[in-house]
């Protein structure tokens, strides 16, 4: 299996996994496939189709800062994704109706050519990294995901954008079939299509993934399947969810939540305990599956790897 050279986030594997997961990760690897076993009810999730990621290009990538991994069942099982419903806990038993078979991307905008390509030929372009992250939401909790997914760098230089080009601009998929509150026509959610967007810089950044997996396994539905965006230095509205169509564009893109509410939710959206949202503090925050807060750290943690990227910038206007 081939391995990355250690980038400045990484740590040792075995510190975040109890040996005798390890030790079924290891086993499961020599059968074919690039996982992360940190459950032991595998036989469950592959009842489940969350079948594991094989016969692609697979990198691992070691965990960064000795992080301690959320269970499958907590990561799939708290999740905003208003296009079914404002409840967390509901939208695991509502994702169902999401049909992600035949599921096509465009690209377009300041490209060379503009495209459409299927989701899974898309994925057998490019090498998948395992990449465990910090995930920080603005409203206070956070957990630790092991993604699998496309080096969003890689994905850019595929779709080789001009040099007009400065941003890039995502929307999920616009379809009231799927999904329940897109159809309605009274009080939806929020304005639909959801839209999210970065500079070129910060989406070209090493961290930045599109995600297709998690657990070494196919993205569930509830969390934004088949490919959503990660960008863990950012509050995870920022991360958006079955992405249909990627743009690429020279003027910043107006997100969905910084055109609900500008006041509340910016472009950036990076994550700062040093500048509150207007209704509760962004200082600490609860971990799934822990009672006590913890402090919430600079850019998420990530601050060695991005801070770059606003150095001369007010972070309290451009939030």
């Amino acid at each position: 299996m081939k391995y990355l050279k250690k980038p400045s986030w990484h740590i040792n594997e075995k510190e975040i996994t109890p040996k005798e997961i390890f030790d079924k990760r290891r086993n499961f690897i020599k059968l074919g496939a690039a996982s992360v076993i940190a459950s032991s009810s595998i036989v469950e999730l592959l009842a489940k189709e969350q079948l594991p990621i094989k016969d692609l290009n697979f990198i691992k990538d070691k965990n960064p800062n000795n992080l301690e991994l959320n269970s499958y069942e907590q990561i799939t099982s708290y999740n905003n994704f208003y296009e079914f419903t404002t409840s967390k806990e509901r939208v695991k038993n509502m994702a169902h109706t999401l049909d992600t078979n035949g599921w096509k991307i465009s690209i377009d905008g300041l490209v060379e050519k503009e495209f459409e390509i299927d989701f899974d030929d898309l994925i057998k372009k490019f090498t998948l990294h395992e990449r465990i992250y910090r995930f920080r939401c603005v409203e206070g909790w956070s957990m630790v995901v092991p993604w699998i997914g496309i080096k969003l760098s890689d994905f850019i230089k595929y779709a080789r954008p001009n040099s007009k080009a400065k941003h890039i601009r995502f929307e999920t998929l616009l379809d009231d079939d799927i999904f329940p509150d897109q159809a309605n026509m009274l009080f939806p959610a929020i304005d639909y299509p959801y839209v999210e967007g970065l500079r070129l810089d910060e989406a070209m950044n090493e961290l930045s993934i599109l995600a297709v997996g998690l657990y070494g396994s196919k993205m569930p539905k509830q969390n934004g399947s088949p490919i959503r965006l990660i960008v863990p230095w950012k509050y995870g509205f920022k991360s958006i969810k079955s992405i249909s169509k990627i743009s690429f564009v020279e003027k910043e893109p107006l997100n969905t939540w910084q055109k609900s509410n500008p006041k509340e939710y910016g472009f950036y959206a990076n994550v700062n305990p040093n500048v509150d949202h207007p209704r509760w503090s962004q200082k600490k925050e609860r971990v799934l599956g822990k009672f006590f807060k913890q402090n919430t750290l600079m850019y998420n943690g990530y601050e060695k790897e991005v801070s770059h990227l606003y150095k001369g910038m007010d972070l309290k206007k451009y939030f």
